[in-house]
């Protein structure tokens, strides 16, 4: 009961940490188990005993038999059912060939590349090589997505690693399954046609059973047959059910059914996603805490001092500095992406709790069928997982800056509110070369604004997920353009530090549109316009107009014709350049205005 609990408790200390710190949750997770593992068996206990004992050993332990081993499978396949809930069609495809690269021909590189070197390095066989290879060529969202939400960089920098993290976790998954049953068929003698018959059953189980229980369980809860209540639980029983139910029918198939169910049931219209979601969330953080430090606890100091040899630094040296960015820079050939910026993405490829966790299992299962060399996959891969981390974890925000692709001025815009007006004026700033992302609670709203090419997201300022959108990275303008002054000075109040560095502005209220002498700093736009006005100007003239400046006396002319004419409003400021200064309700916050600048409004159009 002390160890169950004391997993637990050390497990959210460490993500805690982990959030204090802004390092990646794994790091700590795993000091900690081997702490309480190996190191606390070797050093710090009289009798030599851990003071975490994952395995039953017939006085103490917490899972006797394979009982770990069980666990760690169903724990895997609900934090895999939960990354396929977040992987969106329409997100997908707006990211470009690169990542169908690196996804593809990049896991390609990995699976041959590593599998050559530990072959030749460790003196492995070809089959315990690959299947390492395998187990190395996830990198994983929950180990990414920590470190970029810390480092301003341009949106498609992060856009790749996000996605290849987020889509890479399953296909390195299933690699690894496969090459694991080729090993568990036929031994060591080869890839036979046995082998073949076992991975056309795990593909064709694994995709069938995934599909079907995910079209179930989406008709279920649109037609109300699950209450409100229960659906949390039902859905998590269902995961299980799909894992265990592929399993049965098709050995190692059961983690592509539930990446399977979650993508579809990601990409299904389902009230109550969002609900889904956030639990699945919650009971991921709770897994992956205690699965790290079970998995590094059960990790003996035999198999750790397997890898003292320098075959380990060069194996870790080659997979890091020449795999990863060979894999890298083939894949990115022809794209936009500079050359400073595919090396920022071949530094950042941190491997996660997938490839820790089915190497503890796998590695357990191969040492019991006795196949020579199985010793090396557990500790192999942990020492990956661990020197990554530590490697990016440390070096990514100064390495960042260094090859100069760190953003020392965040010049995204987060509006809230995505009614016509927001719209209007992101079209007009995303033509202009500013990236704009929109937020609303309204889905009618965030649909008008996907077919007007905008990024909107369908949320609402009191929730959480805007923490840790790492798609927001590069923001530093807030705009608050919904009709309610509440929620507009809580945008403020909440997120200014945040997505506000370079300014923070709001719609002013009725209330301060009739006192103009308590005028707010975070005024935006005029002193005499409040939602109502700007909703009304759009809907009569819904375009935004320019109109050439051609000293400060006129543009000064220009704002008090506006605010003395309901049926235009001034928005913005833009320079020979094309660099744009958004105008607040003082107006005189334009600190430069010349000939050759134009004043962007909203509204009737100047005669000129």
């Amino acid at each position: 009961m002390i160890e169950l609990a004391g997993i637990i408790v050390l497990g959210i200390l460490a993500q805690w940490v982990a959030w204090k710190f802004k390092i990646p949750a794994i790091l700590p997770l795993i000091l900690i188990g081997l702490l309480v593992g190996p190191i606390a068996a070797t050093f710090l206990s009289k009798d030599g005993a851990k003071w975490i004992e994952p395995i039953w050993n017939g006085t103490n332990g917490l899972f006797p038999g394979d009982g770990l081993f069980y666990f760690v499978s169903l724990a895997i396949s609900i934090i895999l059912f939960e990354g396929g809930l977040t992987l969106k069609r329409s997100e997908i495809k707006h990211v470009g060939p690169v990542i169908t690269k690196l996804i593809t021909l990049g896991s390609v590189i990995t699976f041959f590349g590593a599998g050559v070197l530990a072959h030749f390095i460790f003196g492995l066989s070809w089959e315990i090589s690959f299947l390492f290879s395998a187990l190395i060529i996830v990198t994983g969202p929950t180990v990414i997505t920590p470190i970029l939400r810390n480092i301003p960089l341009k949106k498609d920098v992060s856009t790749v690693l996000k996605w290849e993290g987020i889509l890479i976790d399953p296909i390195g998954a299933l690699v690894a399954v496969l090459v694991f049953e080729f090993i568990s068929v036929e031994g060591s003698t080869g890839f036979t046609k046995m082998a073949l018959i076992e991975f056309g059953k795990i593909v064709f189980f694994g995709t069938i059973i995934g599909f079907a229980f995910a079209r179930a369980l989406a008709f279920a809860i649109n037609k109300k047959f699950i209450p409100h209540y229960l659906l949390n639980v039902v859905s998590l029983s269902t995961v299980l059910l799909v894992f265990v139910e592929s399993e049965i029918l098709a050995h190692e198939s059961g983690l592509l059914a539930v990446v399977v169910m979650g993508m579809v049931l990601g990409n299904r219209k389902l009230e109550n996603l969002k609900e889904l979601l956030y639990f699945k969330e919650s009971l991921s953080v709770l897994l992956i805490s205690i699965l790290f430090i079970l998995l590094a606890a059960n990790i003996n100091m035999d198999d750790l001092m397997l890898l003292y040899r320098w075959e380990t630094a060069l194996l870790f040296t080659v997979v890091v500095f020449i795999i990863r960015p060979l894999s890298v820079f083939l894949c990115t050939m022809g794209s936009k992406l500079k050359f400073n910026e595919k090396l920022f993405i071949s530094w950042v490829g941190p491997r996660g709790i997938v490839a820790a966790g089915i190497a503890s299992l796998f590695g357990s299962k191969l040492i019991k069928q006795g196949v020579s060399g199985a010793e090396y996959i557990t500790p192999l891969v942990f020492m990956i997982v661990l020197g990554t981390v530590l490697l990016n974890a440390t070096t990514a925000r100064v390495f960042a800056k260094v090859v100069g692709v760190f953003l020392k001025r965040s010049e995204g815009i987060l509006i809230i509110g995505a009614s016509q007006v927001s719209r209007l004026i992101g079209r007009y700033l995303e033509d202009n070369g500013r990236h704009v992302v929109l937020i609303d609670s309204n889905q009618n709203n965030i649909m008008l604004a996907h077919e007007l090419g905008l990024e909107a997201l369908n949320t609402d300022i009191y929730s959480e997920t805007l923490d840790d959108n790492i798609e927001l990275n590069d923001v530093g303008f807030l705009m608050a353009l919904t009709g309610s002054a509440d929620i507009n000075e809580y945008a403020i109040n909440k997120f200014s530090d945040q997505f506000g560095e370079n300014g923070s502005f709001r719609l002013i209220s009725v209330d301060e549109m009739n006192d103009p002498e308590h005028n707010p700093k975070e005024g935006l736009f005029s002193h005499t316009d409040d939602f109502i006005m700007l909703t009304e100007v759009a809907r009569n003239y819904p375009k935004i107009n320019e109109i050439e400046i051609k000293n400060r006396a006129h543009y000064e002319e220009l704002i008090e014709i506006t605010n003395n004419d309901r049926y235009r409003i001034p928005l913005l400021v833009k320079d020979k350049k094309g660099v744009l200064e958004i105008i607040s309700s003082y107006n005189t916050a334009i600190s430069k205005v010349e000939k050759g600048y134009k004043l962007v409004y909203l509204g009737k159009p100047f005669e000129t």
